[in-house]
């Protein structure tokens, strides 16, 4: 499995308290146990490497609704190996990297309030607007010399007034307290600007697919 993906499995599963990876030749498999999210594979290889029988042999087996398939290469290509019954999603995403050097303190706008706190192993953040309602957040998994950054949200009451910003640079300050070297994210393309204007990096393209029955 590719370095970085075995990564993010590992830190996502922390972030969202998956059961264990079971690893397969072709990658592994999580169970999540919730409606809609039953269980997801997910590939370990990116780009070129991706081998189309494997998707397609993954695929061809599922027949349960909730079922979910991560494939790191482009939608066009990975959408004409699945059969009927098969959604994919039509943001398609990115795994992306940043190696951990200095990262600034985080200017919190006037009026709004921040506060970052840790359990079980995982770190999470928020901002809460002036009125005391919710503007932003994010959270962080450590697995050593690599954190996974997740689930990072800003309200659209609040969007570009820098919010972003501030959840990331607090997440990455967090992760090299913790150790870590390098941060890893799957991201989406609407924040795909925001991860590169603080020197995240692209590693491979991100299909989701659901499986519906």
């Amino acid at each position: 499995m590719d370095r970085t993906v075995r990564a993010w499995v590992d830190g996502w599963v922390l972030s969202r308290g998956a059961a264990p990876p079971v690893v397969e030749p072709w990658g592994c498999t999580i169970d999540m146990g919730v409606d809609g999210h039953v269980a997801r594979h997910v590939f370990g290889a990116i780009d070129e490497d991706v081998e189309e029988t494997a998707v397609r042999k993954v695929a061809g087996v599922v027949t349960g609704a909730g079922v979910w398939l991560k494939v790191f290469r482009d939608p066009t290509v990975v959408g004409g190996w699945l059969g009927e019954g098969w959604w994919i999603d039509p943001e398609p995403g990115h795994l992306m990297t940043l190696p951990l050097t200095t990262t600034p303190e985080p200017t919190v706008p006037d009026g709004f309030r921040l506060r970052t706190w840790s359990r079980g192993g995982v770190t999470r953040t928020m901002l809460a607007a002036p009125d005391g309602s919710w503007a932003a957040r994010g959270q962080l998994a450590p697995t050593g010399a690599t954190a996974v950054v997740d689930q990072v949200e800003t309200s659209p009451q609040h969007r570009r007034k820098g919010l972003g910003t501030v959840v990331m640079h607090t997440l990455q300050r967090a992760a090299s307290e913790q150790g870590a070297e390098s941060c890893v994210l799957a991201g989406t393309p609407a924040g795909r600007g925001l991860y590169e204007s603080l020197g995240w990096t692209v590693t491979a393209p991100l299909t989701s697919a659901k499986f519906t029955g």
